[in-house]
Order: structure tokens, then C-alpha cells, then sequence
């Protein structure tokens, strides 16, 4: 018999978020103590009501810092909150909000927020949001994911004055390579006044956590500044049991807030994260009908992930030979625009491109780390106004970045991870709409494709067979077109 793995009881028992965006959209003004600043904001932007995660979890979060930075409810420190939920669904702008409006009435400029990501586009992305929902406020948002050199960000950081060194920053979006060289190398840059840590893309970071990034900042945090004389009052303590004695003086508590598609059920890994009294809000569940026709719902211990609601997925069998003559076919006869299409490695991206580009009639970009940021940022935004027909990328662009109006998404090659699979196909039907996800599987993996998918309770795959005769036509002009990219390539 299978031993079952026991889980604490936050994991056990979360709080279930409604998974159907659609159907469950709270208008922004039903949803209690956010600031009429903020709320005048959203509206400005177009946003009338918000999706099911973000109803849930920026009232918890509000709540957690109602009494100002110090305490949480009844004097204690507050919880920290981890949040599961399908791609698309609207996790950058339930920490946004909160944490914008946590810091409103700040009076000096100190590092209160901090949310490290994995990539420097998902860094981008996220300071952008902050950007549009401080302007005005005068708190001052600072990126540092070495889009700029260290020194212009070192600027940005700190100024020396004959006082001593001030902070420039109120909230800074980083990576973590760049963030822990700026605890190392950057005179003056304190985190002593840290109130929230968001780690988005949760469960990848905690898979690098090798690069030590987090130790480094809970010990910047719980460092005494050399500067702050003054503020002996408010010096933190490293947590540790709440006795008489370590309750006589207010210190700012440092909350976690953890967000992911794909969050790990892993205790272990999870104790390396040192939460305190964690919650956990996840719309990956599953509903059973009861007899009266009501349904149940229960988290259910196979379906580890959720799918956005409109996503079709469907997997081609085929062999190596006809996988480019496949993608020709979509593109071409079936006439597919807006495709984004992942491949294992930069290499297979890279050459792929040069193919299809070779052939003709398809307008096609790729999309890696070989490419310079900039170009990259261009490339994207071609592919976003409908100039480009296919973007062919590694998965650098499967994690957490939002591509407007992606149509479908190809693996051209299998994934061999379910995480990746699922941030893959998390790249089209966003925010309640609909999008198609093909899969190309060979014949020898179609069975381990199929029960990985099973395992992680993803049933709904169809297939979906080409037959040959409608690849032939394209096999001429495909087979000049490898000629001339051989050439290319010697």
C-alpha cells in the first residue's frame, strides 16, 4: 500500500478560489478596504472587477497590514500567504494593490517592498504595473534587473548625504543574481526596513535557491542599520518564539508572499522558505456532483494544476521527419496566426527559424537567450501588434510573461516536465479567453507524454491525426528549402 504523504494543515486545507474567472468576476467596488485612490486608479485603467484570486487575496493581505507597518491583527505578526492559481489569472495585481496601498501614508523613503522574479522580462513586466499604480503617489519604484549597469543602478538605489546614506526606493522588482549583488557590493543599500517579500514564480525559485538569494536578504533584513541610532526602538529581531520580553518593543515584521501557477506541495522544500503560520489560497481543485445536484468541492490530492478554462489542447503523433512539414501545414493551410511555438533548446529555436524562414510565406521570429534584450523587446512587440505569424522560442517566454493575443501554442518539442508543459500552454486562453494548444509527440514518447498527463489529472487531451497525403505538396519546396539552410549553416 502507498504511503500518503502527510501534509500540515495549511496545506491540507487551504482557502479554495473559485478556478472560473469568467463566472465569477467581483466588481472592484465590492471588494472591502481598498483606498478610493486606488480604486480611481483601476478604474482609469479599465478594470471594473477582479478575477476570483485577486477578490480573495488582496483583502487578506490589506488585513494583515491594517495596523500600519508594526503589527499585525491583535498585536501579533502577521501571516504569510501563499497563493496557487492557473496562469493568466491575475497574481501580479493582487500583491500590487495591496502593497501600493500599504505604503500610501510612508513618510520617509525606505525599501518596504521587495519582489524578486525569475527572468528580466517577468522584472519588467512587474515594475511596469507598480509604476502605473504609484504615479502620483510619490513612492518611488526602483528595477533592478540589470537592464541598466550596476553603477546607474547603485544611483537609483542610495544617495550619501553628510547625515549618512538615505534610500531612493520604496519598493524594487529584481532578479536574484542582481539583487544579491547589490546586498554585497552596494554602500548603503539597506533592507532594514523590509515589510513584504513577494517571490512570484514561486516554485522555480525555490529550485535555484542554490544561488543562496534568500539568506542573503533575510539577514540584510534583520541587520541592524548602522545609520539608524535614533531607532533602537524599532530594531527587529531575528522571529523566534513570542515571549513577555521579545513582545515589550513594536517591530516591523517581515510577511512572505508567495505566488505561483505550479506551487510545490513539498513540505521539505517548503521549510526552506522559514514561513511563519503560512496560508494558502489555491484554485487547484476538484468538484464532485452530489446526488442532490449541488457539487462538492475538495482539493484534490491527483490534480495537482489547473488549465486556464478556454485553453483545447490536442497532441499530434507524427515522427521526426514530418514535425517541420506539420508546422508548415498549420501555418500555411490551416491557416494559424499568432502561434508561439516552443522547442527545447536555443539551438533547435535557432535552427528551426532559419528553416522556416528558408521555406517562405510565413512571417517567423524567434525568441531566446541568444538575442540581445532589446531585440528581443522589439520581437515581442512585433509579435503582439499581429506582424509576426509564428514565434518560435525556448522557455524563457513559458514563464509568467503576458503575450497579448496569443491564438495557439505549439510544442514542437514535447516537454518533458509537466511544470513546463503547463506554463507552456499557460501562454494563450488568459484573463477567460480562449486559445488551442497542440503538442507534436512521437510515436515512442506518446505514452509517457499521455500518463504524465494523466498523472497530474489533465484528461481532456484529444487527438489529432494529419494524414500524410496532405504534407505532400509541401515536401518540394521543404526540401529546397533544407538544402538552402544547409548552406546557411556551413
Amino acid at each position: 500500500p502507498q504511503v500518503q504523504p502527510f501534509l500540515p494543515q495549511w496545506l491540507a486545507q487551504p482557502k479554495l478560489v473559485q478556478k472560473r474567472i469568467k463566472e465569477n468576476l467581483v466588481p472592484i467596488t465590492d471588494v472591502p478596504g481598498i483606498h478610493p485612490k486606488l480604486l480611481k486608479k483601476l478604474q482609469m485603467n479599465g478594470i471594473e472587477s477582479f478575477f476570483p484570486v485577486q477578490a480573495e487575496v488582496i483583502p487578506a493581505i490589506l488585513r494583515s497590514a491594517s495596523n500600519g507597518y508594526l503589527m499585525g491583527q491583535g498585536g501579533y505578526r502577521p501571516k504569510d500567504i501563499c497563493v496557487s492559481a492557473p496562469t493568466g489569472s491575475g497574481k501580479t495585481l493582487s500583491f500590487v494593490i495591496p502593497v501600493v496601498q500599504a505604503l500610501l501614508d510612508r513618510v520617509v523613503c525606505q525599501v518596504r517592498a521587495l519582489v524578486v522574479l525569475p527572468t528580466k522580462e517577468l522584472a519588467q513586466q512587474v515594475s511596469k504595473v507598480f509604476n502605473i499604480y504609484t504615479d502620483g503617489t510619490g513612492l518611488k519604484v526602483v528595477s533592478l534587473a540589470g537592464q541598466k549597469s550596476f553603477a546607474k543602478e547603485q544611483e537609483m538605489l542610495v544617495q550619501k548625504k553628510v547625515t549618512g546614506y538615505c534610500s531612493l526606493a520604496d519598493i524594487i522588482v529584481a532578479t536574484p543574481g542582481r539583487l544579491a549583488d547589490h546586498i554585497s557590493q552596494t554602500p548603503g543599500f539597506s533592507l532594514a526596513q523590509l515589510r513584504f517579500l513577494i517571490i512570484d514564480e514561486a516554485d522555480r525559485m525555490i529550485d535555484d535557491m542554490h544561488q543562496n538569494w534568500l539568506n542573503q536578504v533575510v539577514k540584510a533584513a534583520f541587520q541592524a542599520d548602522d545609520n539608524s541610532g535614533s531607532n533602537r526602538l524599532f530594531h527587529r529581531t531575528p522571529p523566534g518564539p513570542v515571549t513577555a520580553a521579545s513582545s515589550w518593543h513594536p517591530q516591523i515584521p517581515l510577511q512572505k508572499l508567495l505566488f505561483s501557477a505550479t506551487l510545490t506541495q513539498d513540505p521539505e522544500k517548503l521549510q526552506q522558505l522559514g514561513l511563519f503560520q503560512p496560508r494558502l489560497f489555491t484554485s487547484v481543485y476538484s468538484e464532485k456532483k452530489l446526488p442532490g445536484g449541488g457539487a462538492e468541492t475538495e482539493q484534490d490530492p491527483d490534480e495537482k494544476y489547473t488549465l486556464p478554462e478556454g485553453l483545447s489542447q490536442c497532441y499530434v503523433p507524427c515522427n521526426l521527419n514530418s514535425k517541420p512539414l506539420l508546422l508548415l501545414h498549420f501555418m500555411l493551410k490551416m491557416k494559424f496566426s499568432r502561434v508561439l511555438c516552443f522547442t527545447n533548446s536555443k539551438e533547435a529555436s535557432h535552427r528551426l527559424f532559419l528553416l522556416i524562414r528558408a521555406f517562405g510565406g510565413v512571417t517567423v521570429a524567434e525568441f531566446s537567450s541568444r538575442l540581445p534584450p532589446n531585440e528581443r523587446h522589439r520581437t515581442m512587440k512585433e509579435f503582439e501588434q499581429g506582424k509576426i505569424q509564428l514565434l518560435i522560442s525556448t522557455d524563457a517566454t513559458a514563464r509568467g510573461i503576458d503575450i497579448k493575443g496569443v491564438n495557439c501554442v505549439i510544442n514542437y518539442d514535447t516537454p518533458q516536465f509537466i511544470r513546463t508543459y503547463i506554463h507552456r500552454v499557460g501562454r494563450t486562453a488568459r484573463a477567460g479567453k480562449t486559445g488551442l494548444a497542440f503538442s507534436m509527440v512521437l510515436r515512442i514518447q506518446e505514452r509517457r507524454f499521455l500518463q504524465m498527463l494523466k498523472d497530474a489529472g489533465i484528461t481532456d487531451i484529444k487527438q489529432h491525426l494529419v494524414k500524410g497525403k496532405l504534407l505532400k505538396p509541401l515536401v518540394q519546396q521543404y526540401e529546397e528549402a533544407l538544402s538552402k539552410l544547409e548552406k546557411t549553416v556551413k
